[in-house]
């Protein structure tokens, strides 16, 4: 199912968890959705073809990353992010903002953006809102979100202030930049750290912009949970109920879930890939650490009741020679399974939220994940 028009509509709802669809010309994206993080054109370890056959709708990009390489001018030449990646579902871009922040050189920031240079090879760039929307335009992604300043935390509650009103300023600016786009949606980012008021006037202000979506950004960014659970109960309930709500750059699995059960509908996280690079496996199980001893002589898969080759078809015993001996498949490997798990995660989310059981499910999740190597909630 497509659509010539950005759409979303509720399915379902169990509490506050959501089971909704939004609708693009190139694709319908099912929410809760989790969108594995293609950050410079790919998802890594993974061809796009098993990203989509494990179920993902939609993939984000980064735009930092491919305006310092091969260039946002570059890809659209070449027919756009789609074209250029083998990609044909909807795709969402992150604004550069964040990686701006956290791995460019040199930042000035200012009202009008910021300038910074390359981590790369230091050459100098300005980043605008203006710029940032027109990157996105030339990379032709269907979701496109706006330029925002993200403090880590903590910080103070003066720093907060400012950036959380910086960014609305910007927000209007990216408004503007993006127009009128029937197919398409730029999101606004609810910022204020940890701070409950700046949030509330955060997502009230972006509210009366009348946007097509909304991400909470600057969570998952150094607080514990329970900080970034209290800031979704303060914003959630302060965003429009018929739009669709993307926790930005989260998380676990338990995030997940308890994020869902606070109103959330999109995810992303460099988590399950990342993990997977490094010896790590998620499960349903719980999290298993292929770099352990203690699999050395296992001939057991990871999940004999897997749809994931991944999962099913290799003995623990040759992941832990893969990723002991820095083979690429030893990533390649887990990185599937880790992405199958989000996937089979995210499709038992829909299914119960629409079943009326989804405090059940969570329960049943949270019980099984017992059973792995690692401690769930260390």
């Amino acid at each position: 199912m497509t659509s010539e028009n950005f759409e979303f509509k509720l399915i379902a709802t169990d509490g506050k968890a959501r089971r909704g669809e939004i609708t693009m010309p190139r694709g319908t994206v099912r929410t809760p959705a989790f969108m594995p993080v293609g950050t410079g054109g790919t998802v890594k370890a993974m061809y796009m073809d098993q990203v989509r056959d494990l179920g993902a709708d939609i993939i984000l990009g980064n735009t930092y990353h491919l305006m310092l390489r091969p260039s946002a001018e570059r890809v659209a030449k070449l027919g756009g992010l789609h074209e250029f990646s083998r990609w044909q579902g909807p795709i969402l871009t992150d604004s550069g903002g964040f990686q701006v922040m956290s791995l460019a050189q040199l930042r000035k920031l200012t009202e009008k953006g910021v300038t910074f240079r390359s981590h790369i090879d230091g050459r100098a760039y300005e980043m605008s809102p203006e710029r940032s929307i027109e990157i996105q335009g030339l990379l032709d992604s269907d979701i496109q979100m706006q330029l925002d300043e993200c403090v880590a935390l903590p910080s103070t509650p003066k720093d907060i202030q400012r950036a959380m009103e910086l960014s609305l300023r910007w927000a209007e600016r990216c408004k503007v930049a993006f127009g009128d786009q029937p197919g398409k949606a730029m999101f606004g980012i609810v910022q204020g750290g940890d701070v409950a008021d700046l949030r509330v006037r955060s997502a009230q202000a972006l509210k009366a912009m009348d946007l097509k979506g909304y991400a909470v950004g600057g969570l998952a960014v150094g607080e514990p949970q329970d900080v970034m659970l209290e800031m979704l109960d303060i914003t959630c309930p302060e965003l429009p109920v018929e739009k669709p709500r993307y926790l930005m750059g989260v998380g676990t699995p338990d995030d997940i879930l308890k994020s869902v059960a606070r109103g959330i509908d999109m995810f992303d996280c460099v988590m399950p890939t990342r993990a997977g690079r490094h010896g790590l496996a998620f499960t349903r199980r719980g999290k298993v650490n292929l770099r352990n001893a203690r699999h050395a002589d296992d001939p057991r898969p990871l999940d004999e009741e897997s749809p994931c080759p991944a999962a099913r078809d290799y003995s623990r015993a040759y992941l832990h020679h893969l990723v002991k001996s820095g083979e690429a498949l030893g990533g390649m490997l887990l990185t599937w399974n880790n992405l199958s798990y989000y996937q089979q995660l995210m499709q038992g989310i829909r299914d119960t939220i629409e079943a009326g059981r989804y405090t059940a499910f969570t329960e049943e999740t949270q019980a099984a994940w017992t059973q792995g190597d690692i401690p769930v909630f260390a």
